[in-house]
């Protein structure tokens, strides 16, 4: 799926109907080759600015966020109107208490979008990152200007993790809404037994959501390796999206056991630790570290093949 917003104003100086050597430097007439000058650090900040403005700018950025604003308010909607209240065991982990207090409609839907929607999402916006730009031919051009592959690498990442906050903010944001529009909104029961007030339980929130927003950072990372191997961004996401399956899939094999701590998904679910008194931080830290392994590992792996890549469109 090819980008559909390009923002060329860093390549106003680059002619595209000159040939251009990515990384070489015609030498003066002199004779005299000087180093090139390094890019100042304002620049990459003018560059992750104008990434986040193509990114949230496009809109299928914005069709894919409202795609998951859409699954809180069906599953409020749906529990509003059931003639019979969700018992416990009765769907998704945290149904039976929505009738209870509206705010546990976000934890609901960050259950149900976790396998599936969020990494899909992720995926497609991964997958896109480099490989767009080389399908579109603006890959090179970005690469002249005074960005260089590791900034850019770095810049790529960054819009991806920013859309992995985005994601799960709106899941959160919409379902905290439509959970209060909905439902008795008062103290909440967390699964230790222990009461809270309201604003507590707010913060609770905030914190699964940013356990969530971590917990695909490690695709996202994955995702992007995937970006510098082809110029098909199609088959970029496919590929990251279809390995978070696979992972969720080999999680869910006993005789795998051995295996299950070192997939990136194999925390995506633990923020119920969260939703206890006093909070459990174990899982949150066990989760941040093996998803800072996998974006060293795939950053690494970007790094070495993005570096070396014959940029040819």
């Amino acid at each position: 799926m090819p980008s559909d917003q390009w923002e060329p104003a860093a390549l106003d100086h680059v002619d595209p109907t000159q040939p251009q050597a990515v990384g070489v430097t015609e030498p003066p007439a002199g004779g005299a080759v000087h180093a090139p000058t390094q890019a100042a650090p304002s620049a990459g900040w003018a560059l992750l600015g104008s990434e986040l403005r193509v990114l949230f700018g496009r809109r299928r950025t914005w069709a894919m966020l409202l795609a998951l604003a859409a699954i809180p308010v069906i599953i409020a909607i749906a529990v509003r109107v059931a003639s019979d209240p969700p018992g416990p065991g009765e769907g998704p982990p945290f149904l039976d208490r929505i009738t209870q207090n509206g705010l546990f409609v976000s934890v609901t839907a960050l259950v149900v979008t976790i396998p599936l929607f969020l990494p899909l999402t992720v995926g497609v916006v991964a997958g896109d990152t480099i490989a767009g730009e080389a399908s579109l031919g603006t890959l090179r051009y970005l690469l002249v200007a005074p960005a260089g592959r590791v900034r850019l690498l770095l810049v790529k990442y960054a819009g991806a993790a920013a859309f992995c906050l985005a994601a799960t903010a709106t899941v959160v944001l919409v379902g905290a809404g439509i959970g209060a529009a909905l439902f008795p909104v008062g103290p909440v029961t967390l699964l230790s037994g222990d009461t809270i007030g309201v604003g507590e339980s707010v913060t609770r929130s905030l914190l699964v959501g940013s356990y969530v927003a971590v917990s695909m950072l490690g695709l996202s990372a994955l995702g992007l390796f995937i970006s510098t191997l082809t110029d098909v961004p199609v088959g970029a996401m496919a590929t990251t999206v279809v390995l978070s399956i696979v992972a969720q899939v080999l999680g869910s094999l006993d005789q795998l056991a051995w295996l299950h701590p070192w997939l990136f998904s194999h925390y995506w679910l633990g923020f119920a630790d969260l939703l206890r008194e006093p909070i459990v931080w174990s899982t949150y830290a066990d989760n941040a570290l093996l998803q800072a392994g996998y974006v060293v590992l795939f950053g690494a792996l970007a790094y070495g093949r993005f570096v070396t890549k014959d940029v040819l469109s």
